[in-house]
């Protein structure tokens, strides 16, 4: 590993806030609010110097509410993390909404914003006006309950366990004997995972229920007649559309699914199946142990590291500083939050990386995964305002996507086994195919979802079992589980906490793929457009910033067979 020295980046000296500013209560803050609202602009240069002020302070704020949100997904089971969560959304939030509206306002009429330099905030300017186009008070107690009520998905799904071998653990370690060579040991465990979140279901569904109800109410809010087309607007989603995104479905159902199939059959082929279920697809399908990259999170750590240094320096040193500044929770445990993510902490510019690891290959993929994320976090933290670190999800899964198949070009230092090594390669390719069928079902279902807010519990699973079955090989049989395909949607986080944010990882993992070509061909060209395309924040489109990248923002069905295509030629070479 390497030994270098390790520099811990400090926060940037205030300017506007004071250094020991604790936000305790909205009083302890809006005199700042109160200060940029009223101050005085008579030139560009203060124009440009008010812009710095709200950015400290919305990098503050940021970085306050991340540590609150953090720190109740480590521990969910603590009641005052999670009141501390709650009192930032109900007691601070609202608050910010109304002046951040006035701020905005203030910023667009302005007659020297026409003299800041306009390659620099086109962008920024037009997400503003955006903004103020959405705005309406009534809607903030609706965004503060629904920020509340969508977080008890964590909860709700932190507290699921089984019980295996006389021990008690979270369906994320149980997910990891679905390798297990052991068909009977398989399905027992598949069967008891279901059975868990069978228990579940109703809660979940009335929960959703209230979700969709809130969201419908801000899209009436607000002037549209659904929530889809709000949350276009507000994930600010200028560079396409709705019927793109159609576009993308078909695209990926007649190119990917065909794929999907083969590989499905030649998996039934080859484990001498007469029946290929649920629980037969994660296993080697040569009845191999499963793959065990790392044992424990500071051996994942150490050797994420090593791989990033191999890549390049500066991207091992990143994850060496999280390490040393305690910005990794990595390991699974029961009350911990599901998932894994990378938190920006905008004023440090030193991120937080949450997983739950326990010791398998796709734990390896989420690290490397978060690993993009952070790389992206630590070469923006230098640029002059917050909203051009934060950048649409179609860039910034762009950065953690393309990590995932660069950094496999030096898995040696998870894999001393060849075999094991081609292995690895030919799991992650396989499934970064499978995966798009799966984000494009889910995106899909959720068009259908807002079209139609006033549907049944029962018209819901319906469609989602319409849904699936368009993005599912037919080569799996699923007898007897209809329960589990209908109710399979219910497993996806971002459903219930940050609905539409989903496809962007499918266009995301397209473009991942034509770095990763331009990778294969020229290693060090590929990896300085892959890093100025981040670089540039979201200070151009996403068009622009994926032409930097030397790639293009196409899911057209002609682009998605050249991409797989080129997959499938690499497979083939394993």
């Amino acid at each position: 590993m390497n030994t270098k020295q390790v520099v811990i980046p400090s926060k940037p000296i205030r300017h506007f806030l004071p250094q020991d500013l604790v936000i305790d209560s909205w009083k302890r803050i809006e005199s700042f609010f109160i200060n940029l609202s009223d101050r005085n602009i008579s030139s560009v240069k203060e124009l440009e110097q008010w812009l710095f002020d709200r950015s400290e302070l919305e990098a503050v704020l940021s970085e306050d509410f991340a540590w609150r949100y953090i720190k109740m997904t480590c521990d969910t089971a603590d009641q005052e993390l999670t009141e501390s969560y709650n009192f930032f959304v109900s007691e601070i939030d609202p608050h910010i909404s109304p002046y951040s509206n006035k701020l905005n306002i203030k910023f667009v009429e302005s007659p020297f914003l026409k003299e800041l330099d306009q390659e620099q905030y086109h962008i920024y300017i037009r997400g503003v006006k955006k903004a103020l186009e959405l705005y309406r008070e009534k809607n903030i107690p609706l965004h503060t309950k629904i920020g509340i009520e969508s977080q008890k998905y964590g909860a709700i799904s932190a507290a699921m366990t089984i019980e295996w071998e006389g021990k008690e653990i979270t369906l994320q370690m149980a997910s990891s004997l679905m390798k297990d060579v052991n068909r009977k040991t398989r399905e027992e465990v598949y069967q008891k995972i279901q059975k868990r979140r069978t228990l579940e279901t109703a809660a979940l569904n009335e929960l959703f229920s209230e979700l969709i109800q809130l969201r419908h109410q801000v899209a009436i809010n607000a002037g549209f007649k659904n929530y889809r087309d709000y949350k276009f607007e507000e994930l600010g989603r200028f560079d396409y559309s709705v019927k793109d995104c159609f576009n993308f479905h078909e695209s990926i159902a007649k190119e990917i699914l065909p794929l999907a199939e083969a590989s499905d059959k030649e998996r039934k082929k080859i484990m001498k199946l007469d029946i290929l279920k649920p629980w037969d697809m994660d296993v080697d399908v040569e009845g191999k142990p499963a793959l065990k990259p790392f044992s424990t999170a500071e051996e994942l750590t150490d050797r994420s590291i090593d791989c990033f240094n191999k890549i390049r320096p500066d991207f091992g040193s990143y994850l060496e500083i999280m390490k040393t500044m305690g910005y990794l929770d990595l390991d699974s445990r029961i009350g911990k939050a599901p998932g894994g993510y990378n938190y920006p902490l905008y004023e440090i510019g030193v991120p937080f990386i949450f997983m739950n690891s326990v010791g398998t290959h796709r734990d390896l993929v989420t690290m490397v995964h978060e690993g993009g994320h952070a790389i992206h976090s630590f070469v923006t933290r230098d640029l002059p305002i917050t909203d051009f670190k934060s950048t649409p999800s179609e860039v910034a899964e762009l950065a953690s996507m393309s990590m995932e198949l660069i950094s496999m070009e030096h898995w040696d230092v998870f894999f001393k086994n060849e075999d094991d090594l081609k292995r690895a390669k030919k799991e992650q390719l396989d499934k970064s195919l499978k995966t798009l069928l799966w984000i494009a079902a889910v995106d899909k279902f959720q068009h259908w979802i807002y079209e139609n807010p006033d549907h049944s519990v029962e018209d819901r699973m319906k469609s989602w079992k319409a849904v699936i079955g368009q993005f599912t090989s037919k080569e799996v049989d699923y007898t007897d589980l209809e329960d589990v395909r209908e109710r399979g949607w219910q497993s996806q986080l971002h459903i219930f906490e940050v609905p539409f944010y989903y496809i962007e990882y499918g266009m995301a993992q397209l473009g991942a793929i034509a770095v990763w070509r331009n990778y294969k061909n020229d290693p060090e060209k590929a990896l300085n457009d892959y890093e100025a395309a981040l670089r540039l924040g979201y200070t151009r489109s996403i068009p622009e910033i994926y032409k930097t990248a030397g790639i293009e923002f196409n899911f057209s069905q002609a682009y998605v067979k050249e991409l797989a295509d080129f997959v499938k030629s690499e497979l083939s070479k394993l």
